[in-house]
């Protein structure tokens, strides 16, 4: 096929009407229908629909190389009302593409039908199409539907853009790059009242006020100066209103780390603080701690695969391979506890507002260097000619 300005056009198309129609975790229906009918016409060998409830997991294959590799892209949408008056704005009131989900499957979709119509690889792509990424339970179903036995791969690659960088622009390294996610839900009971009576009972006000505080010193204090940790509390919910004082009071928060011991620690921290808090003010403290997210942990060697990749790749001009690792979480972190693999970051632009902000858009921009990317990963990884890579990771 020849992939010249025609082609691209049409991705920018495919890409923006994602953006117009943006889906829920596991409610992709129209998202993954779509993929699933554009890979079927590109004529890619097989389909299926359902894995992990609203997953598509495509195989393509050429010559009789017995090595695999996964490519793979999310398809979910957050729960934010868009701002901003451009042409392909959401058309489903509250779902928003903030996070440039809508870019990721394009991009996977055009290197599908690049390597579906012109080869130039010996050996089995997986295309894989998750749903959920954003409250990470997407790629949990798709293992518990058994991605692993269904579809084996030997290696596994992903990409996601990151805003502030400019486009053409690709980040990649071994170790950890993205961080653990771990969520608290703290709630307080005592006594709500008359705001003329605080005596009268146990108002939770203040103690949730000073819990919050009190939640601030766990990084500060508690950890070493060189343990990279976040705690952060997001919401504090109570019954109260202008002139009743509160008898329950709900904070909600979330902690991100890069290692299991931080982790522990912070969670042990938090059972102390708020419980020892509860106490010194008389109320009740009920306390749930949940693990939701995994650090995001790239082999080395399939970093160094996807580093040489991009450096050949038309339309990555800029390779950066020291970086400091992202805060935020990725559920791409699942497949990497069971294959090694590389997730790397392509620039979205300069200007670009943040992710998950209400005027965020995928730069179109970025579409060609993220697909030829993919495209030159799967051919550089099952090269013509050899049944196993020299620089195989097994």
């Amino acid at each position: 096929m020849n992939v010249g300005d025609r082609f691209w056009s049409e991705l920018q198309d495919w890409r923006r009407d994602f953006h117009a129609h943006p889906e829920f975790g596991f409610e992709e229906h129209r998202t993954s229908r779509l993929v699933a009918e554009r890979l079927r016409s590109f004529g890619v060998d097989d389909v299926v629909e359902g894995v992990g409830g609203s997953g598509v997991v495509a195989t393509l294959r050429r010559g009789g190389a017995g090595r695999s590799i996964a490519l793979r892209a999310d398809m979910d949408a957050l729960r934010i009302a868009e701002q901003g008056e451009l042409g392909h704005a959401s058309r489903n009131p509250g779902l928003m593409h903030a996070c440039g989900h809508d870019g990721h499957t394009t991009m996977l979709l055009g290197a599908a039908r690049i390597l579906t119509a012109q080869g130039g690889f010996d050996g089995t792509v997986r295309f894989i199409f998750q749903p959920a990424e954003e409250w990470g339970k997407g790629a949990l179903a798709m293992l518990g539907d058994g991605l692993l036995e269904r579809f084996p791969f030997d290696e596994i690659y992903g990409l996601h853009n990151l805003p502030g960088v400019g486009v053409g622009t690709l980040l990649a390294r071994g170790g950890a790059v993205m961080s653990a996610e771990d969520n608290f839900d703290i709630v307080l009971t005592g006594v709500g009242g008359h705001a003329s009576r605080p005596d009268a009972g146990r108002e939770v006000m203040v103690a949730a006020c000073s819990l919050v505080l009190g939640l601030q010193t766990i990084v500060s204090r508690r950890l070493a100066p060189d343990e990279t940790a976040v705690v952060s509390v997001t919401e504090l919910v109570t019954d109260g209103t202008r002139n009743v004082l509160p008898g329950m009071a709900r904070i909600r928060g979330d902690a991100r780390t890069f290692h299991p011991d931080a982790s522990r620690a912070i969670e042990a921290e938090i059972r102390r603080i708020a419980t020892g808090t509860a106490a010194g003010y008389g109320v009740r403290c009920d306390i749930a701690y949940t693990r939701e997210f995994v650090p995001t942990v790239n082999d080395g060697s399939a970093a160094a695969a996807a580093l040489r990749a991009a450096r050949v790749t038309p339309g990555i001009d800029h390779v950066i391979e020291t970086f400091a690792a992202n805060p935020a979480s990725e559920d791409f972190a699942r497949f990497l506890q069971h294959v090694p693999g590389c997730f790397v970051f392509i620039g979205n632009g300069e200007a670009s507002p943040p992710l998950h902000h209400p005027r965020y858009d995928f730069n179109d921009l970025a579409l060609r260097g993220g697909t030829n990317f993919l495209v030159q990963l799967a051919r550089d990884r099952l090269p013509i000619g050899a049944d196993v890579h020299p620089g195989a990771l097994r």
